[in-house]
């Protein structure tokens, strides 16, 4: 095994920051292979991911996490996005439902400290039961976002998965994403035109008004205090992370070097 840092992916990251993301998915497909998995909330940005993944003819699978409390047209959306693009859509969910976690530990929702809480139970949870399988996720970030996703890298260390994140639209500005969707015909899930312009469970995800930040409608009841899920790592540390272990040969790769062993 060998380590690789967050400086040494930030490095590289540089020298990405003028590739498309058709150039970042190929990219990690081609350093990863069946090590990579997309990550998506069935989402706009998401979507556009899936879409360039079909488009590319790559075997990549999505990894979507049902926390179940999630909005019926998110699940339309995984389910038409797994039969017409012809993708793997692969349902991660959580060990209990809302009915046995709310019986267990109350309705969490309803504070900030039970908010981590319930996030962390069922959207992180999930993930990590199946730490191991990958060594690369592809996300679906980006900067024009806002809010700390302002200046989100297009690679991260992962640290409790120990795997690399990869944000292929880390650059995509909202008029490059509405052209790509109108060119495309990319399916979109229907809330995104109902005023959400996030999405998550029906619980703590509302509309948001017109000049709002496109984050105001999660946990809009708990304030400002509350607007990450912690289920991507950079929207809640600060990018200090430092180290993960990965086999010599997937590191040399994705730092694109050759290592001399010799005994």
């Amino acid at each position: 095994m060998a380590v690789l840092t967050q400086q040494q992916l930030s490095k590289l990251a540089k020298t990405f920051e003028d590739r498309t993301p058709e150039e970042l998915i190929h990219w990690a497909a081609e350093t990863f292979g069946n090590r990579l998995a997309a990550l998506s909330a069935m989402q706009q940005s998401g979507s556009v991911v899936a879409h360039m993944i079909s488009r590319l003819k790559l075997d990549i699978p999505i990894l979507f996490v049902d926390t179940g409390v999630m909005f019926q047209e998110t699940l339309e959306t995984r389910d038409r996005i797994a039969q017409e693009y012809g993708l793997s859509v692969r349902t991660l969910t959580p060990k209990l439902s809302m009915q046995e976690q709310t019986e267990k530990y109350g309705v969490l929702y309803l504070s900030a400290e039970g908010q981590k809480m319930c996030c962390h139970m069922r959207k992180v949870e999930p993930l990590l039961e199946i730490k191991g399988e990958y060594d690369a996720f592809l996300g679906s970030l980006r900067r024009a976002d806002g809010g700390r996703r302002g200046d989100c890298p297009i690679l991260a260390i992962d640290v409790e998965m120990n795997t690399v994140r990869i944000n292929p639209l880390a650059n995509f500005t909202d008029e490059q994403m509405d052209a790509y969707l109108k060119e495309h015909h990319v399916i979109v899930n229907p809330l995104h035109a109902q005023g959400f312009s996030t999405i998550g469970c029906n619980r703590c995800t509302t509309p948001v008004l017109p000049g709002e930040p496109k984050r105001a409608g999660r946990w809009r009841h708990l304030g400002p205090w509350s607007q990450y899920c912690g289920i991507n790592p950079t929207d809640i540390d600060d990018g200090s992370s430092t180290a993960i272990e990965l086999s010599a040969d997937l590191v040399d790769r994705i730092l694109g070097q050759k290592t001399d062993y010799i005994i």
